[in-house]
């Protein structure tokens, strides 16, 4: 494909912990990848799967864990990505890879999720806005969250 980076931040009042829990977590939420359902048993090695419905079409992406670290503060973890919704054939070439960084702040989690492997700097703004969004789910029910707990 090309080496066109996406890149999405988002700063989020709430934990490492938490934030990390969030992203590693089986099931759905409507806020985030577009109440897509994800699959996985979150180890090294292991698959990951993304089903939902996104403009009227069913999918099911899927990838794997290829980096996980959680060792005292978890702080990154890296994911293949790969969506049959491309209509580009299912091999390696075709697959992005998603990292995700974060980092503790006064205020929280700072996160930072690359995703490479966009062969155009159009395609890359179009990933980044959707991971935007993305992004900005795990924001809202993270926050909800930590706002939940008591102080």
């Amino acid at each position: 494909m090309g080496n066109y980076v996406a890149r999405a931040e988002a700063d989020i009042r709430a934990p490492r912990r938490e934030v990390w829990n969030l992203l590693t977590t089986n099931g759905s939420h409507p806020e985030i990848l577009f109440g897509a359902e994800v699959v996985s048993e979150w180890r090294l090695g292991s698959r990951i799967v993304w089903r939902g419905e996104w403009q009227g079409k069913s999918f099911e992406d899927h990838g794997r864990v290829i980096e996980l670290d959680d060792r005292d503060e978890p702080w990154r973890i890296v994911l293949t990505h790969f969506s049959p919704l491309s209509g580009l054939p299912d091999i390696p070439e075709n697959y992005h890879a998603l990292h995700f960084e974060l980092d503790a702040t006064p205020e929280g989690t700072h996160v930072t999720l690359d995703q490479d492997n966009n062969p155009t700097v159009e395609a890359a703004r179009h990933s980044r806005d959707n991971w935007v969004a993305v992004l900005e789910g795990v924001k809202t029910v993270a926050e909800r969250s930590a706002e939940r707990r008591p102080a």
